[in-house]
């Protein structure tokens, strides 16, 4: 596996994104006069941890960066993404990637890691960046990072972390290869794998995608304990639990906490869901019940010639908000009270809308961004090439106003163009799929700190009906997190 591919990155949701902002000078042979170093515990779990390491350069221009410190706690890296790393004991070197090893002055760029821990994780004491130890400043001989405490705090932050906790104005990502393809079987002709929903939980990444052919959709569940496991996992067709046959797509999964139950929404023509007790058995999925008795009327009097589609739930401390698309440039969203949910879905109202069809196409998630009274949410969109793509806005509440974020072509969420691919370019689409989540319940909570994106993309050659399309499962990872 690369060290630049995708890692563990949701946690228990006790655990909150902080970061730890230290200053190391620059290399001594390239004359600069200092740099910034930013080290972000971003999630931890029992025996292991992420974090998200940050170089500023803030001196002359480098074309290459070697950052070392020394664990004091017996931590060990165990993956490491956007560089190259080397342990003896304590001791961890990490170099640049071939993509990344030029930092202009000013400029900065990101790598991160999964960890392991006992007893406790503290934050390193002290940085060096090209064999010169931290100073504090940009100059003088000896230091440490501002600010060290022990161990990462055990709840989230009531408000955001000193160096800044919200999401920037422009995105940069790099990407895994493909992860997942289909695994079709004696009894299911796949050609692709296609809108995933993720969570982790109990130590164990559990995914949830469409699986498409020309005769339809179904579909499959999987798991494992590290990413690199994602491609061999077996892949469990969940036309054989109560969720049975027919029309079923595009799921979403997670944990509504005072019914202590899982809940798997997905479209069948209405917007539908099941329930499980336990996430890890995909046999113990109930059979569908629908949201709605039928298609609500504003979204009949609308949809024109699209489809209803891509259903999608979140809630806040007393409400239950469902979102949907039409495919024909409207964002619609209902409401129930969270002591109702899953019953009571009423006030259907158009929540977005675009003129052009194309522009507010499907897809659509909506998320809590820890630390912040801040919403996300992105859409998926049709570019003028034909590529798909994802827009984003922010909100201070779900039932609130958008306000655009990054959401053009010129300046998208994620699209080809934003997006690196150190293994190569195998899609020119970003397309429907959801984030790595800093928990699993129903409020959807995202960290800020270095988002990560399981999506659908394509082989940039391959045409024909879009259901028979090969879709694969990639995972972006953001290289310019604001903390």
């Amino acid at each position: 596996m690369k060290n630049t591919r995708c890692r563990r990155w949701i946690a228990v949701p006790a655990v909150a994104a902080v970061c730890i902002a230290g200053v190391v000078s620059a290399t001594a042979a390239q004359a600069a006069t200092g740099c910034r170093v930013d080290y972000s515990v971003t999630n931890q779990w029992q025996g292991g941890f992420g974090a998200s390491v940050t170089i500023t350069n803030l001196g002359d221009p480098i074309t290459s960066w070697r950052v070392t410190w020394s664990f004091t706690a017996g931590q060990t890296i165990t993956q490491l993404w956007n560089g190259s790393v080397s342990q003896s004991g304590a001791q961890v070197a990490v170099t640049n990637a071939a993509y990344n090893g030029s930092l202009a002055a000013g400029g900065a760029t990101v790598f991160g890691f999964n960890g392991t821990w006992t007893g406790s994780n503290p934050v390193p004491g002290s940085f060096a960046l090209n064999g010169v130890v931290c100073t504090g400043g940009t100059g003088g001989p000896t230091g440490t990072p501002s600010t060290s405490p022990s161990t990462p705090p055990t709840t989230p932050p009531s408000s955001p972390p000193a160096g800044g906790n919200t999401l920037p104005n422009t995105f940069r990502w790099t990407s895994s290869s493909a992860l997942i393809a289909p695994k079709p079987d004696a009894s299911h002709t796949v050609a692709g794998i296609k809108d995933p929903s993720v969570v982790y939980y109990n130590g164990k990444w559990h995914v949830f995608a469409s699986v498409a052919n020309a005769s339809g959709y179904n579909l499959v569940y999987l798991s494992f304990t590290d990413w690199a496991q994602a491609g061999s996992a077996p892949q469990y067709y969940l036309d054989r639990s109560g969720i049975g046959t027919g029309y079923r797509a595009a799921p979403e999964v997670f944990y509504v906490a005072p019914q202590k139950l899982w809940y798997l929404v997905y479209q069948t023509g209405n917007a539908s869901y099941s329930t499980n007790s336990d996430i890890s058995n995909p046999n113990g999925w109930s059979a569908p019940k629908n949201f709605y008795p039928s298609m609500p009327a504003i979204i009949s009097q609308n949809i024109g010639s699209g489809y209803w589609v891509d259903m999608w739930v979140i809630c806040d401390a007393v409400n239950c908000y469902l979102f949907s698309s039409d495919d024909n440039g409207h964002l619609y969203r209902s409401e129930t009270t969270l002591a109702q949910f899953p019953s009571g879905f009423t006030n259907t109202v158009i929540a977005a809308q675009d003129a052009n069809r194309n522009n507010l196409f499907e897809a659509s998630n909506v998320y809590k961004v820890d630390g912040a009274n801040q919403y996300l949410l992105i859409v998926e969109a049709i570019g003028s090439d034909g590529r798909r793509y994802f827009r984003s806005w922010t909100a201070d509440r779900i039932a609130g106003s958008w306000t655009p974020l990054a959401a053009t072509e010129a300046n998208p969420f994620a699209r080809a163009s934003n997006v690196t691919f150190p293994a190569g370019a195998w899609t020119r689409d970003i397309s429907h799929g959801e984030m790595i989540r800093a928990g699993y319940d129903q409020n959807l909570t995202i960290s800020p700190c270095g988002i990560r994106y399981l999506y659908q993309g394509l082989d940039p050659n391959a045409s024909g009906d879009y259901n028979s399309l090969p879709w694969r499962l990639g995972l972006l990872t953001q290289t310019n997190s604001s903390c």
